[in-house]
């Protein structure tokens, strides 16, 4: 037969630690692209520059679990360049928003997981 869950299970510690950076990461990347998105175009182009190299940089850790954020860091940083010069300009510039409000939501989405699971603990 199907086993019952109990309700009042604990959330582990390092879930909660990992939900809880994740929330503050999400949130403070999705400010960073809407505010690099706002940025004149020079300054624009430096920002998505540093965004870039850093993202580069993780992508190339030795550390799996820097690896996916570096990609997506590199990303950002390129579609802020884009979104500064060219043709491609309106296009990179919505994606940069799209990406900008994903990481908004998946921060507020991981906040939520990690107060429930203080409250749980309570």
């Amino acid at each position: 037969m199907h086993d019952i869950e109990s309700r009042n299970r604990y959330t582990p510690t390092n879930i909660l630690a990992k939900q809880g950076v994740t929330a503050i990461v999400s949130l403070i990347g999705g400010a960073g692209l809407l505010i690099a998105g706002a940025l004149p175009p020079v300054i624009g182009i430096i920002a998505g520059g540093v965004i870039g190299v850093v993202g580069i940089g993780a992508a190339m850790s030795k550390d799996p679990e820097d690896r996916k954020p570096g990609i997506f860091a590199a990303a950002a940083g390129g579609l802020t360049i884009l979104s500064k010069i060219g043709i491609v300009k309106p296009l990179a510039g919505t994606l940069l928003a799209i990406g900008a409000i994903g990481l908004l939501a998946m921060g507020i989405w991981n906040g939520v997981k990690f107060i429930k699971g203080l409250k749980n603990r309570a």
